[in-house]
């Protein structure tokens, strides 16, 4: 997808991998995840003084599908990208794709919500917060 900026470079290592020789889809979500905690990095927005504000985000939903199998020792590039900026919400989207060959392996949709730590409820996005977010958002085709 056009606009996706890399994220993430992991290596699957022996350990990553199941009984059947492919890596278990619990190292997906291990991957996908600190990928997009990069993605919010690379932002600007700093998430430090959010979270000091009370406000952070909340995972609500992941959706993850399975292209080709991970091998070990295969290395892989993760991209990803903001692709909709909602009133409560912000969703993104990851690819993992073979590093040598270029091939999808892996996609994940993650809808997070905005949240307030003191009444552990969603929020509106503060403005300053929409401001940095928007400029980023990426069409996600639908």
């Amino acid at each position: 997808m056009s606009g996706m900026r890399e994220v993430g470079r992991p290596v699957i290592h022996p350990w990553h991998c199941d009984q059947y020789g492919h890596m278990n889809v619990r190292w997906y979500a291990h991957f996908f995840d600190d990928a997009n905690f990069s993605l919010w990095h690379d932002s600007s927005l700093d998430l430090r003084a959010m979270q000091e504000g009370g406000l952070h985000t909340v995972v609500a939903e992941t959706r993850t599908r399975f292209v080709r199998e991970c091998l070990a020792g295969e290395g892989y590039v993760v991209t990803g990208a903001f692709t909709h900026l909602g009133a409560k919400s912000v969703h993104s989207r990851f690819e993992m794709h073979h590093l040598t060959t270029g091939d999808l392996h892996a996609e994940q949709e993650v809808f997070e919500v905005f949240f307030d730590a003191e009444s552990r409820g969603s929020v509106t996005a503060p403005d300053d917060v929409r401001a940095v977010l928007e400029p980023l958002v990426i069409s996600d085709g639908g």
